[in-house]
Formats: structure tokens, sequence, C-alpha cells
């Protein structure tokens, strides 16, 4: 049986505890897209501190994704090392959103 896709608000925060493992890597694709492509320039994805699994994941795909332009730990207001900190590479002049 396949679920449908559940409409969800796009903001500067993406909270990853309520998504299976196996979705992180599109999850954060179609976000980052969506993100850029309402101007939204940093984004806080939030992993959790667990056994650090999920936040190595997180942290490598967004070093190699094409749209983030730098990333970091979030400050300890913010969550920590249970959350990252993505800055989004701007939209160059003449390109389509």
């Amino acid at each position: 049986t396949r679920l449908e896709p559940i409409e969800m608000p796009i903001t500067d925060e993406l909270d990853l505890h309520t998504f299976r493992p196996a979705e992180i890597s599109d999850l954060l694709d179609d976000y980052l897209a969506e993100c850029r492509r309402l101007d939204i320039p940093q984004v806080r994805i939030i992993h959790g501190k667990g056994s650090g699994t999920l936040a190595k994941r997180v942290r490598a795909l967004l070093e190699k994704h094409p749209l983030v332009a730098t990333w970091q730990s979030a400050p300890p207001e913010a969550g920590g090392w249970g959350a990252t900190l993505a800055v989004l590479k701007p939209v160059e002049s003449g390109e389509s959103n």
C-alpha cells in the first residue's frame, strides 16, 4: 500500500524525527530545493543527538549538495550538536528556481 504524500508548510526548520532513515536523502533534496525556491537563505535541520549516525548522514549529504554553500553545528541555543545549520547558495541571476 502506497501512502499519499503529506503536505507540510515549508519553513526554515526541518525536524527529521518523524521520518524514516531511508527517506532522509530524498527529503533533504526536496526540502533544500523548495527552500531555495522560496528564498529561504538558511535552514536548521534537527536530527537529534542520539548515536550521531543521523547527524553524520545529514552532514555528508549537505557537504556534497549543490545548493548548500556552508553548514555547521547549531549553536547551543538552537540545538547544539542535535541540529545542523545550512546556508544555501544564492540564486544566480538568470537562473530559474
